[in-house]
Parts: C-alpha cells; structure tokens; sequence
C-alpha cells in the first residue's frame, strides 16, 4: 500500500491530534495520504483529490470517528473496492473496531497488510415512482421507511422474491443487513445477526398486530415494499444519512449489491468480544 486516504469527523476534539499521529506514523512508512473533504484543513500536507476520483486515487481509507463517519467513508467511496479501517474517537463504535490509542499500530498494519478483513454485504435500495426509478442508493447498515409530520399510521405492502408477505398498518418499516442489525433494527426488536451472514433482516416499526415477528431472509432474494395507503409526509432513509420523500404509490426495491465494503480490523479482532463490551452481552449467570 502506498496511498491511504483519510477522513476525518473534525468536529470531534481528538481529531487534530489524531490526524497529526497519522501523518507523523505515514511519513515514517513512506506512505502519501489523500484526502477529498474537510479532513484537508487539519492535515497539513495531503494530496487534494476529488469525492468523484477518490476511491481510484487511494489503496485503503482510514477513517476517524464514530460509526457516522464510517457510513460517511462509504458514501465516500461510491463502490470502489477499496477496504476501509475505522478508528474510534468516541463511545459505542461498532464500525469504528480500532481504539483510538492504537492508532499508530493501524497505520502500521495498513501499510504491512497485516489486517483482518471482513467482508460486508450492501443493500442496494432503488426508490420508483410509477415507471421512473427516482434513484439508487447503497446502504451498509439500513434502509427505513417511516417516520413524518405526524404519528398517523402507514399501510405498507411488503413482497420477498415475488411473493406476497403481508401488509403491515405500522409506523414504518425496516430492512438491514448484518452490519446494521445491532442499530436501529436491534432497537426496533429485531435480531442479531453475524456481520459475514449472507442474509437481510426485516422488521416493521411498532406494527398494529401480535402476530409478526422480525423476519431473516436470503440476501438472494429480492425485497419490495409499497406504500399502499399514507396520510403523512414520510421519509425513505439510507444508513441515517441520506432522506428523500416517498408517496402514496412508490415502492422501494432492495437487492444485495454487487460489490462489498471490505472492513479492516487489527489482528485478534473478535466480534462476539466487540459485542459483550459494547452490549454487555452475556450468558446465564449462575
């Protein structure tokens, strides 16, 4: 590896610190840093490129701050095959798997290829109108429908491989991948599902039934949603980051994409680990 790119959350108040590290820890293994957002006005000598040429321009992309600026480096990278390692300069941090005090140590390993790699499966959600498709977006953690200018119910249609599953009168819907599952689909409810589990999770929000239960299907398979009946503004959701409004009569499509974002972590990395320190998961106690 010789270019890794760099984002950063600059509004966090280790971000000056830790991008002074990186570039102190580049410059030692002869490694030029790239940048193409904000990151540039706190690291001071990185070559300038843009969002549309960055994933061409880099052989890895650290980022650093929470799981918001780890979606972000997704966004960032538009479906480049190029592996992303996050640094965690806050709380919770389940992206974001290296502590902040081994900072230097990722850049090393970044530079040896020493790094574990997991490879993360993306939603592709296309939002169509009638015969138009609106847009395609690519969400690592979820899409969700829901939500407005008022608590009045939707009624939604939802179809897996072209079949019929139910219609759901609730507050909105969501559909996660593995990596999402312990975001809002985990507070909604729903299962936790292994990160490298090739499988989509499905939950409606607050449904107006007894009878549902979160649903786990085969990332093979095609999801559909139709907004059948609404009285309210609604927004279609992509990893928290990206909204637009949906109407009466759209529908949402949801396949895997083809290309996956590959996670780098630090040797030794263990998810069952990363979830009883971050969940305090725990069997039965004696």
């Amino acid at each position: 590896m010789k270019r890794l790119g760099v984002t950063a959350n600059c509004e966090k108040a280790d971000a000056a610190s830790a991008l002074s590290r990186v570039r102190s820890t580049a410059a030692a293994l002869g490694l030029e840093l790239v940048v193409c957002d904000d990151t540039a006005r706190r690291l001071r000598g990185a070559r300038r490129t843009t969002p549309a040429l960055f994933g061409r321009r880099i052989d890895a992309l650290l980022a650093l701050g929470g799981d918001g600026t780890m979606l972000r480096a997704v966004r960032l990278l538009a479906g480049a095959d190029v592996p992303l390692m996050g640094v965690n300069l806050g709380s919770l941090g389940f992206l974001t798997s290296v502590a902040e005090e081994d900072l230097e140590q990722a850049v090393r390993a970044l530079a040896a290829g020493s790094c574990r790699q997991s490879l993360r499966s993306v939603a592709l959600a296309r939002l169509r109108r009638g015969r138009k498709t609106l847009g395609a977006y690519r969400a690592l953690n979820d899409v969700v429908i829901g939500w407005g200018g008022s608590s009045r119910v939707v009624t939604l249609q939802l179809r897996i491989g072209g079949e019929e599953v139910g219609r759901f009168v609730c507050d909105g819907l969501i559909v996660s991948t593995p990596t999402g599952s312990t975001g809002h689909m985990l507070s909604a409810g729903g299962p936790m599902v292994h990160p490298e589990a090739p499988v989509f999770a499905i939950n409606p929000i607050c449904p107006h039934t007894l009878a549902h239960r979160p649903l786990v299907v085969p990332d093979s398979t095609r999801i559909e949603i139709v907004v059948e009946r609404s009285t309210k503004r609604q927004l279609f959701v992509i990893d928290g980051q990206d909204h637009h409004e949906i109407l009466e009569g759209d529908r949402v499509e949801i396949t895997r994409a083809r290309t996956p974002v590959r996670l780098l972590h630090l040797p030794g990395y263990s998810y069952f680990a990363l979830l009883r320190q971050k969940l305090h998961l725990r069997g039965s106690t004696v």
